[in-house]
């Protein structure tokens, strides 16, 4: 099965130079419980955004050049991607990333974000998949609104 986790503002953006617009740690300690012990598939500056590999598990990166870091995993391609990571996969982004495996998603578990933050990293919304879940969440601070949300194929 091959699922997209991410956090997705109410405007489509997920990331602002490198990093999350937000800080919400709901999103995270649910980010880590849900792709602990799984392959995640990433692009390049998504593996860079880490201060280091995530414990747990395994950084397959998708990039065009020769690069290696360690830690990570290096596919040319999605299929390779894919070959590399077996059955259950955790897409985690970028954008780019996001849009090359969506043909191929099974189910996204999405965080919406009910904010409108700048941010030079844009998703689109998911057309033409369905909610099967929701928990709301409201709003503290300076910390957003939010809804975990899971999507499936119709």
């Amino acid at each position: 099965m091959i699922i997209f986790y991410l956090a997705r503002a109410t405007n489509g953006v997920i990331g602002r130079d490198g990093q999350l617009p937000w800080r919400i740690p709901a999103d995270l300690k649910r980010f880590k419980a849900l792709t602990m012990g799984k392959p995640m598939v990433m692009g390049r500056k998504t593996f860079d955004s880490f201060p280091s590999p995530l414990p747990g598990r395994r950084h397959i990166v998708l990039t065009r050049g020769s690069w290696t870091a360690q830690g990570a995993e290096v596919a040319h391609s999605v299929e390779e991607a894919l070959a590399m990571a077996g059955d259950d996969v955790a897409v985690i982004g970028g954008a780019q990333i996001y849009t090359q495996f969506l043909s191929h998603a099974d189910q996204i578990e999405l965080t919406e974000v009910h904010d409108e933050p700048e941010g030079d990293a844009i998703v689109p919304a998911f057309e033409g998949w369905r909610e099967i879940a929701r928990e709301d969440h409201p709003g503290e601070k300076q910390r957003p609104a939010f809804s975990f949300v899971t999507l499936t194929r119709p």
